[in-house]
């Protein structure tokens, strides 16, 4: 029993590091070579996994050989444009100008339902309203709808608006303080204490959430007690 335990843990953290390795991505979003490297470490450490007999480096072995493989693909492909457009391919437009290319479609194997499949989602109703629809590696579908169909921006309306668009920076999450962004921010711990007196707080752990913006603004959420 704690050998089975101790080998998936092993074999778990192995295989998240090499998720890791290949960046943050959704599975939908995952170019080919990436997806077939999910499936196949998937198989390869169920096996050692289920089946006690099988030494736990001959499970090691094929996925670090699989890892290295696809690092060694990323680096290829980062110089050599030839290569990247072989093993993850390339973008291809299935709408131009409002006309629907048949034979980019034909050749992706992207059937009709699933392109309006994919402009009802959306928010585009007609194929005459998209100046260009992209298929990407991963497979979604990107659309640029005509000028006429997009709503109007701040600048084509003639207006002057100030841009106060600000990321805030969390520096409570939990009632644990986050050292790294106080100091980032130019912040202290005395600080921090002034604005969780003006808060009516005592102390960080009776706090959720505490942020900070470009601005000088504070955002604060109080913790709420457990029900």
């Amino acid at each position: 029993m704690i050998t089975a335990l101790l080998r998936t843990i092993i074999l778990y953290f192995l295989i998240m590091i090499g998720m890791r390795l290949m960046g943050k991505r959704q599975i939908g979003e995952l170019e080919p070579s990436e997806l077939v490297l999910t499936m196949m470490i998937s198989d390869l450490a169920s096996v050692p996994m289920q089946d006690f007999g099988i030494p736990l480096l001959s499970g090691f072995i094929p996925i670090l050989t699989l890892l290295s493989l696809s690092m060694l693909i990323s680096q290829l492909s980062l110089h050599n444009l030839r290569f990247r457009a072989l093993i993850c391919g390339t973008p291809a437009i299935v709408i131009r100008d409002g006309k629907i290319q048949q034979d980019t479609m034909r050749k992706n194997r992207f059937t009709l339902d699933e392109l309006l499949e994919e402009l009802r989602g959306q928010g585009i109703s007609s194929v005459e309203d998209v100046k260009y629809a992209v298929l990407e590696n991963s497979g979604s579908l990107s659309v640029l709808p005509r000028t006429s169909q997009q709503p109007p921006t701040v600048s084509q309306l003639g207006l002057k608006l100030q841009d106060d668009v600000t990321l805030p920076v969390i520096l409570v999450n939990d009632g644990r303080v986050i050292r790294q962004n106080l100091i980032a921010c130019g912040r202290d711990e005395n600080w921090l204490h002034k604005q969780l007196a003006q808060q009516k707080l005592h102390s960080p752990a009776q706090v959720f959430l505490l942020t900070l913006d470009e601005q000088g603004s504070v955002f604060c959420v109080k913790k709420e007690a457990a029900q």
